[in-house]
């Protein structure tokens, strides 16, 4: 019997061809005009692709592959290899970005990858696979953005250095939680003197605060310990002074450097800007980095390929 899907010869361009048995999970066909026998071309992509993402998000074994193919692991392990992720098809339109990279393995490896993602639509929009983390690849990463035809109307970031530079034709918010982590890191969770407990608790009622009680609570905070966070210590062998109470310095400079891009989410209600990159840290980036751990004997190749299937396909699971 003829199909009736329009199926032609590679050979011989006829039409004139009839289905056979299904081997190794691919239909294979025959031309009555010439004889030659073919598999659909979409098939093996189809199953290079199902054998990829078993091995992925099944934790399917290589053995356990073979098995079911009734093929050899070294077969398995070509298929896994001839893999390539899907193109990320855009949607041009407003978006409000959060950003943040995240690293795979040990600091040697150098590998990780930089992640635009829309709030409002949990949309990972845009990736870079990075060695450093810097600013000039948020830079290459927005520019590239706009020229697909998208709109930012907001965006979230870490604080990294040189980011509000990147940003700043655009309303900036610092995360919420990196702003704590950096300033519990000065402070530490228990802190002994009197200005640093004080310091941790205005840093403590953030969420809850405007920019105008913030800031009006740092300014009395820096009246009353003044002189103590000028207080400078002079080095017996080198003569050179320093600050004394460097930390509790650097956790105060810290609030007020990054203070006019604390608040942006309140100050522009309507734009529902987020104020943490938690959507990308926990939403995005912990599910991605078990799938690594689980498969970490990966080449790095695999690896970016990986994450490339990830990404491209994070909206839709």
């Amino acid at each position: 019997m003829f199909t009736n899907d329009c199926k032609k010869c590679p050979n011989c361009d006829s039409n004139h061809v009839i289905k056979k048995a299904i081997r190794n999970g691919i239909r294979r066909y025959k031309c009555n005009d010439c004889d030659k026998w073919f598999s659909s071309k979409r098939r093996p992509e189809k199953l290079t692709k199902n054998i990829f993402q078993e091995y992925i998000y099944k934790r399917q074994t290589l053995k356990d592959l073979s098995f079911k193919y009734k093929r050899s692991i070294s077969w398995v392990q070509n298929k896994i290899k001839e893999f390539e992720p899907d193109e990320k098809v855009h949607n041009p339109r407003a978006v409000n970005l959060i950003c943040d990279a995240t690293f795979y393995g040990k600091r040697r490896d150098k590998l990780g990858t930089l992640v635009f993602i829309d709030s409002l639509t949990h949309e990972i929009l845009i990736w870079k696979h990075i060695e450093t983390e810097k600013a000039i690849d948020y830079k290459q990463l927005l520019l590239q953005l706009l020229s697909l035809g998208y709109t930012i109307s907001a965006v979230t970031v870490d604080g990294k250095k040189g980011l509000y530079k990147v940003f700043q034709d655009y309303p900036i918010q610092m995360c919420h939680f990196h702003q704590k982590r950096t300033t519990r890191r000065y402070l530490t969770n228990k802190p002994k003197v009197e200005a640093s407990k004080d310091l941790k608790k205005i840093a403590s009622k953030l969420k809850y605060s405007d920019e105008v009680r913030f800031k009006k609570a740092l300014d009395i905070w820096y009246l009353k310990y003044k002189s103590f966070i000028d207080k400078k210590t002079t080095n017996r062998d080198t003569g050179k002074e320093f600050f004394t109470h460097q930390r509790t310095r650097s956790a105060y400079r810290s609030l007020v450097s990054n203070l006019s891009y604390l608040f942006t989410h309140k100050n522009n209600k309507k734009l529902s800007i987020n104020n943490t990159t938690n959507l990308i840290e926990g939403g995005v980036f912990s599910p991605l980095k078990i799938l690594i751990k689980i498969h970490r004997g990966l080449s790095k190749s695999l690896k970016l390929k990986l994450v490339d299937e990830y990404l491209v396909n994070y909206k839709k699971k």
